[in-house]
Parts: C-alpha cells; structure tokens; sequence
C-alpha cells in the first residue's frame, strides 16, 4: 500500500508527527511519497528521511498511483488537497495536528491506531458533494470547484455590496451585506455556521445561502436543493469585490456572471469505523456539556 503526505510548507508542529506517520506506514509494511514543497522544507529543517523518499507536486505524480493522501494540519489543510487529488477519487485522511477539525479528525496522538485501521481495512469513505463556480472569465482555472462553499465578499473596508440571487432563473432575493455563502453541507459546520447558518448533515444534498452580517436583519440563511443552479449578480459602490472557493480567492468586478452548481464528482474523505458524523458534532461542539465555570 502506497500513501501520499501531505502537509503545509513551514508547518514545524507537524513535523514529529510525520516521523511517527512514516514509521508506522514502513512497520506496517507499507511505502509513502511526501508532497514537494513540503519535502524541501524537511530538507531544510535536516529532518531525516528514508534515502529513498519520492517526492510529488501535482494530481498526475499520485493518480492510480497512491491507494490514500494523508494530509497533517487541520481542515484548511485536508481542503488544500482538494486542488491536488481532484477527480481522481483518492480517499483523504485528515490527522489533526491543530485546534477543531471536523475534517481532519483523527487526533494525532492517534497515529498508529489510524494507520492500523487503513492497513486492516476499518474505515468506510464519505463521499462528500463539491460546488462548482461557472463564469464568464477563466478565475480559478481547471479547479473551478469547492468542498466547503463559495464565497462572495466585500474587498478590503468598503461600503456593503448587494447580491442578487437566482435559483434555476427565479429570483429569490437580493441581499444588503458583506457578501454571501453558498455552502456544501460539509461547508455547513465552517464559514457559514459561524455567520448563523444551519448545520446540514453530510449526504442531504442540499446548499446553504447564507448571507454575511446582512443589513436588513429578517434576512435568514436558506437551505435548498442541490440541484437548483444559483445565479448571482454583484453590485456596490466599489468596483471590486472577492470570489472564493474555500482559500483560494480572485478579485472580481460586476461584469463577472456567478453561478454555483453542484459539482459532477465529489471527494472521498476517509472516516474510520469508531467515527461518525454525529459523534463529531457532539464532541468538537461539546454538545450536551456543561462548560459552565
């Protein structure tokens, strides 16, 4: 078995747990390859590493060639890698080196025990729904897609925008704010939750449009299906504004057409068997605790 890593370039605090990773993938008899630039930054920090560790930069160095990636950090690490595995259905494997981690849920502590469970098949795969961005303009490429939302924003200080929403060509609103989220239901426990959106279980095949610091406070977050293609158009007194897909960002101006569907192929997120959705809100949320001090 074949396992790709991968981790942010200058993540010091994941490097004791890449050396406990690589041991127990080579004990348990299997190989890895580590992600390039994160591999220069070991190099420069005189890690030590087997003499013949592969290093890979793109999606074609790891398709059909890698059985999992494992990535190290928290969430807006495991969605980094979404640019990397793209269509190529690779499970992900999130070990938690940072705070929350919805995604990346396995603790790190919990190295060997997860490594155990891949090597002896104890886990099942998530797919999880992506959203596309479409436009009239090349912003994002051949990755014109997300795991958690997309976003359209405000740039810098400037005066609030307005937002005109569409579904399948029927106008549902327009929205006086900061910008607005569309969000998968894996991006419903991220961005959206904290500007007041609902949390949506993962295989529910829905969006949330949830708007940011709005001005006119009856406006609510609003779930609907994730067939329905949601069109946007951006308005405001400054010219530009920001376009997101997670952490990548473009800025835009109000001759950019939006809108977001429901992306053809999803991502495989790997979640062991002692794992659920459920258990993780409880847990990351402290759901049913008294935190009361």
């Amino acid at each position: 078995m074949k396992i790709a890593i991968y981790s942010r370039t200058g993540s010091e605090a994941a490097i004791p747990f890449l050396e406990n990773l690589i041991t127990e993938i080579e004990n348990a008899g299997g190989s890895f390859m580590i992600y390039h630039p994160f591999y220069n930054f070991l190099r420069q920090k005189s890690v030590r590493l087997p003499e013949d560790t592969v290093a890979f930069s793109t999606n074609e160095e790891i398709r059909d060639k890698v059985d999992f990636l494992f990535t190290l950090g928290g969430d807006g690490t495991l969605l980094e890698t979404l640019t990397i595995v793209k269509d190529s259905g690779i499970p992900v494997l999130g070990i938690n080196t940072g705070r929350l981690g919805f995604l990346a849920s396995v603790a790190g502590e919990k190295l060997k025990e997860a490594v155990d469970a891949i090597f002896n098949e104890r886990y099942s795969i998530d797919e999880r729904s992506l959203i596309r961005l479409e436009t009239n303009r090349d912003l994002f490429g051949d990755t014109n897609y997300a795991l958690n939302e997309i976003t359209i924003h405000k740039k810098d200080s400037s005066s609030m925008i307005i937002i005109q929403a569409y579904l399948n060509g029927e106008y549902l609103n327009s929205y006086w704010a900061d910008g607005l989220i569309i969000a998968t239901p894996t991006g419903s426990t991220g961005y959206s939750l904290s500007c007041g959106g609902p949390i949506i279980a993962p295989q529910s095949e829905n969006f949330v449009i949830t708007p940011i610091a709005p001005h006119n406070l009856n406006v609510r977050p609003i779930v609907v299906s994730d067939k329905y293609v949601i069109s946007l158009k951006v308005a405001g007194r400054s010219q530009y504004f920001l376009a997101s897909l997670d952490s990548r960002s473009v800025t835009i101006d109000s001759s950019i057409e939006l809108a977001a569907r429901k992306e053809e192929f999803g991502m495989n997120i790997v979640r062991l068997d002692e794992e659920n959705f459920l258990g993780t809100l409880r847990n990351k949320l402290k759901w049913g605790l008294d935190v009361r001090n």
